[in-house]
């Protein structure tokens, strides 16, 4: 039997998780002095108001060699095989990591997703359907690095701030698009984040401007299933990027997830990104 893993950066809901089978390993958050792990002991909500309150921003921490090996051991002791499916290897070194660990343990194959959240997670539910399919280790490792090439990930930005305070872009930068009600969209182009289009409005009709964008008369799309993935996003929100949604494509699922710590980490809250396959 073979057991599909991934970290918890692949953003896949609770439910998704216990239907497919997948077994979840943790980044670590960092928040001042203490260290948790995403998705266990921590939540967005939690890493919001830390940031909120003290204006400083949380770290985070790849999933260490050891760690990986623990993971596998413990796995391999009940299933022939493991395919372990990792944040893009751009992104992180967690990959490299989960590389070096299969090293050490038999019959455990790492996988570079090229991506991240529910990118990543379009191929962990792949894999597992793969699994279930009867293919082997090798055949869905095979499948999966060729179809890490066609999965489309982005995410439109609410606020700019949490990038600034990572690093990742001026705080000029972050004040003018606060300024301007400009909201870019960062993309995954081969491995990496880059940014795309700017929207520039209220944040609802930001997002369904950026649904259309990535979606509307689209001949190349894999209809099989869409993620629409949020940091906290409102109900009436997430509705009506549905309905864009929808209204663009016929999709046999459309699956909404919340993003997890990491993501979290680096986008802010309000964020939202539709991820899906090209055909």
């Amino acid at each position: 039997m073979i057991c599909i893993s991934s970290d918890s950066t692949c953003d896949l809901s609770p439910e998704l998780i216990a239907k497919y089978g997948i077994h979840i390993i943790p980044l670590s958050i960092v928040m001042g002095d203490k260290v948790f792990k995403d998705g266990q002991d921590i939540t967005p909500e939690d890493l919001f108001r830390y940031v909120e309150e003290n204006g400083q921003t949380c770290q985070t921490a790849a999933v260490n060699l050891f760690e990986y090996v623990k993971h596998f051991q413990d796995l391999r002791a009940k299933y022939d095989a493991v395919v372990h499916i990792s944040l893009g290897s751009g992104f992180s070194s967690s990959h490299q990591n989960a590389k070096l660990a299969a090293m050490e343990v038999d019959n455990v194959y790492v996988v570079d997703s090229e991506n991240l959240s529910t990118g990543t997670g379009l191929l962990v539910c792949q894999a597992a359907e793969l699994a279930a399919a009867g293919h082997s280790a090798e055949e869905i490792c095979s499948t999966l690095q060729e179809d890490a090439k066609k999965i489309e990930a982005s995410f439109l930005l609410n606020r700019l701030d949490y990038l600034a305070r990572g690093g990742r872009c001026s705080a000029v930068t972050a004040q003018g698009a606060r300024i301007l009600q400009l909201r870019p969209c960062i993309e995954v182009v081969n491995g990496k984040m880059v940014v795309g289009r700017k929207f520039r409005g209220k944040l609802e009709k930001c997002l369904v401007d950026y649904v259309m964008a990535r979606l509307k008369d689209r001949a190349d799309l894999d209809r099989r299933r869409i993620f629409i993935t949020h940091s906290g996003c409102s109900p009436a929100i997430v509705e009506a990027v549905t309905e864009a949604v929808k209204a663009c494509a016929d999709f046999e699922e459309v699956l909404e997830t919340t993003a997890g710590c990491t993501i979290s980490n680096h986008c802010g809250p309000n964020t939202l990104g539709i991820l899906f396959k090209t055909a």
